[in-house]
């Protein structure tokens, strides 16, 4: 919530179309590389060049040059299981599970990012930066976001068929859809198709 503005995630379909999305914070930008349980599919964490990659893509600017190890993509894959769990149970109104709760305030614990400006006014991040920094601050990020004024706006995709998660930071709070190119739209053509099939009344 603290970070800079969104580049926005370039995400892909089922059926192969490519589509902007700006879940609005940084620490639900993460959850868009996979999960636990059925998200286990779509894991792009792998080594630490994939780490590095989301990073890149992610809201933070300018793109820390960070050195990591396979240890923190591990890390990386547990902290954002944990908090895939505890935003669900979020999203529910329900308790949100010790074990998982513990593993963000942990990695919110250490140190995070440290922003640095050069000579020349340019900001950088102090260094050189490493994967527990880069997880430190997406972990302080969920700290905020779920303890803050935005907690009651994190919402999913109002689609059946999409599971994206996102806060909605616009000033009235009506964001529906993970992106209006993408859900939005099908959500239009949909339901104009339905009003046009529709019996036409005016001849009954």
């Amino acid at each position: 919530m603290g970070t800079a503005a969104s580049k926005g995630l370039t995400l892909r379909s089922h059926r192969g179309f490519e589509f902007r999305f700006d879940p609005g914070a940084l620490c639900l930008e993460l959850l868009t590389t996979g999960g636990p349980g059925p998200y286990r599919r779509y894991e792009v964490l792998h080594e630490p060049a994939d780490l590095a990659a989301w990073a890149e893509r992610s809201r933070l600017t300018p793109t820390p040059e960070l050195e990591i190890t396979g240890a923190e993509v591990a890390d990386a894959r547990a902290l954002r299981d944990a908090l895939f769990r505890v935003v669900i149970v979020h999203l529910r109104g329900e308790p949100y599970p010790a074990g998982e709760l513990e593993t963000v305030n942990l990695a919110a614990a250490r140190p995070a990012l440290a922003p640095a400006v050069t000579p020349s006014g340019e900001r950088r991040w102090a260094g050189p930066p490493t994967g527990t920094n880069l997880l430190a601050t997406v972990a302080r990020d969920a700290v905020e976001l779920l303890s803050g004024p935005f907690a009651h706006r994190i919402r999913t995709c109002a689609a059946d068929n999409c599971e994206l998660v996102y806060v909605d930071t616009s000033r009235p709070g009506r964001r529906r859809w993970c992106s209006m190119e993408h859900c939005g739209n099908r959500h239009k053509v949909k339901a104009l198709r339905a009003r046009n099939s529709a019996p036409d009344r005016d001849r009954a």
